[in-house]
């Protein structure tokens, strides 16, 4: 059976917990035989997962010597940055495309994804945060530069939140203090979403988190992805640096 995540760094001492919901692309055998009927320049989209995001995680997390939880499934499989009675859980249409294997998906199939793939991620995420003293959890998404149809999106990179902005908030000016980049607050999309990742592990729990979005076209290659993941985890250094959490 396709594990539903990988763990690095897990001995890693670092404060920092470093999670990537949408890493990957992947559908396991497991799920329709491997295709859920889109063709292969649809699963190379931001539908199917967050481009760049895994490369910048990763090295974020060895910058900053913290473990990185990172899922093995699409998120078109079934999302785990949702919560799990959330209608949006298993998209059967985004961004112009028909996911032809999640349409008519009955209950039965939806849980048995969430018992196969949803819940051990988010069980893995919960014992590595429960592992470490007041750990701070930073989780590392890609957004696209224009869905079909709509205005492109000016910001190179956005911090999210909901209601807890004690990281968000100091991480959002000191983003900007870096002088070249158009910096998202709360966007490009809200961070209030109940029952997504950083909701239950980060607000329910009272733990410091903040969710980073980078723009995609600006992390495609490797090279690209160490470059934002060693400036993003020198920013937030610095954010702890300057406050007192």
């Amino acid at each position: 059976m396709a594990k539903a995540f990988t763990l690095t760094g897990g001995d890693r001492a670092g404060r920092w917990v470093v999670t990537c919901d949408h890493a990957s692309n992947a559908v396991p055998p497991e799920v329709c035989d491997g295709d859920l009927g889109l063709s292969a320049s649809d699963m190379e989209r931001h539908i199917a997962y967050d481009v760049g995001a895994l490369g910048v995680a990763q090295a974020i997390g060895e910058a900053l010597c913290a473990p990185v939880i990172a899922s093995t499934f699409s998120r078109l499989v079934i999302d785990p940055n949702r919560g799990e009675d959330d209608p949006t859980l298993l998209m059967q249409v985004y961004d112009g495309s028909i996911i032809p294997a999640n349409r008519g998906a009955t209950a039965d199939e939806i849980e048995r994804r969430l018992e196969l793939f949803h819940r051990p991620y988010h069980r893995t995420v919960a014992e590595v945060l429960a592992a470490r003293d007041n750990p701070l959890i930073v989780s590392i998404h890609s957004f696209t530069p224009q869905f079909l149809g709509r205005p492109k999106r000016p910001w190179h990179v956005g911090v999210l939140y909901a209601e807890d902005r004690r990281l968000a908030t100091p991480l959002i000016d000191r983003l900007i203090v870096e002088g070249d980049l158009c910096v998202g607050d709360n966007e490009p999309y809200s961070g209030h979403l109940p029952g997504d990742a950083m909701d239950r592990h980060g607000v329910q729990a009272g733990r410091k988190h903040v969710l980073i979005e980078v723009r995609n076209d600006l992390i495609e290659t490797p090279e690209q992805q160490q470059a934002w993941g060693k400036r993003l985890a020198r920013v937030l250094e610095d954010t702890l640096a300057h406050t007192d959490l």
